[in-house]
């Protein structure tokens, strides 16, 4: 089977129309959203909190997206299938399950897990499209894999046999799993309008969620409500979600899977880099190494393959 074509560009320069931009804001909020999750444990139960990122996101998102979703009805009537699929997995699901993992893990882990996606996306685009990667794809998302090892190990790899893996790495590892099949599977979404496809995705996902809230609350773990918790639910809301998840399916359909998926090793590129401006930690030579290795590994993985002469 071939590759699904990518989508097309209208002419002109346009945001929606850069797709390394959007992923690279992608990985910027989304290494924003491990920090944020991880600060507000015993804050915000994790699967209440998914469900105010993506009820937020909803309602943030529904009165631009009504015009489009009563056009795109029918369309959404007949691919209900897939779309209910896509909410539960890439909504649902995994965001719980990251959030879930936190409570149980270092965000440390969870980046250094979060660097398998790529490999996971390159999975199930075998499995269920019959896209393989290519050799400059295999070899740009290992290179790029390494770097973020150095990055986060600090250039010391006996550091590697410190780290201590528990449940909630486990629970990460099914979790990045579950979003590697939905990056794949997204490349089939129907043919609706951005945002009608976003606005649908997180009110379903929001709604499934419902009642794993209401046992969440009967179990006694309630929201604290405070400044600090209700800033960052604001912020999860905005950018991890609706802004990221704007930017991650735009660039998907730009590019396909296979070459937007090594740009999630740039989430700790972003994340040592905030640590670095905002929390004063020194930038080292162990920084620029790892920062290069990703760069250029995600400039391989992500060049479009050379197209073979009839």
């Amino acid at each position: 089977m071939h590759a699904p074509k990518p989508a097309a560009k209208a002419p002109g320069f346009s945001l929606v129309n850069q797709p390394y931009l959007l992923l690279s804001l992608t990985s910027l909020f989304w290494a924003s959203n491990i920090i944020v999750g991880r600060y507000v444990v015993g804050q915000i139960p994790p699967v209440t909190l998914s469900l105010i990122r993506w009820g937020g996101a909803f309602l943030l998102v529904l009165p631009l997206a009504w015009p489009h979703l009563k056009q795109d009805g029918p369309v959404i009537r007949r691919h209900l299938g897939i779309l209910l699929l896509l909410s539960i997995t890439g909504i649902t699901a995994f965001n719980t399950m990251a959030y879930w993992a936190l409570e149980y893990t270092q965000a440390l882990n969870g980046l250094l897990l979060q660097s398998s996606t790529p490999l996971f996306v390159a999975l199930w685009s075998l499995i269920l499209l019959g896209v393989r990667l290519t050799l400059a794809q295999a070899l740009g998302v290992l290179v790029s894999m390494a770097g973020v090892v150095t990055i986060l190990l600090r250039g010391d790899l006996a550091a590697l046999a410190a780290i201590e893996f528990n449940r909630g790495d486990v629970i990460f590892v099914i979790a990045f799993a579950i979003f590697g099949f939905y990056t794949t599977l997204s490349v089939k979404s129907p043919p609706i309008h951005a945002l009608s496809f976003l606005a649908f995705t997180f009110g379903c996902g929001g709604v499934f969620l419902i009642p794993f809230v209401a046992w969440e609350i009967a179990a006694g773990r309630v929201m604290v409500v405070n400044a600090e918790s209700v800033l960052a639910a604001a912020y999860i809301v905005v950018f991890p979600a609706t802004l990221a998840y704007f930017c991650y399916n735009r660039g998907i359909q730009l590019i396909g899977a296979n070459r937007a998926a090594p740009f999630s090793h740039l989430i700790p590129v972003f994340g040592s880099i905030m640590a670095i401006g905002l929390l004063g930690e020194e930038a080292r030579l162990f920084h620029l190494v790892g920062y290069a290795l990703v760069f250029s590994g995600v400039i391989v993985a992500a060049r479009a393959p050379a197209q073979r002469k009839a």
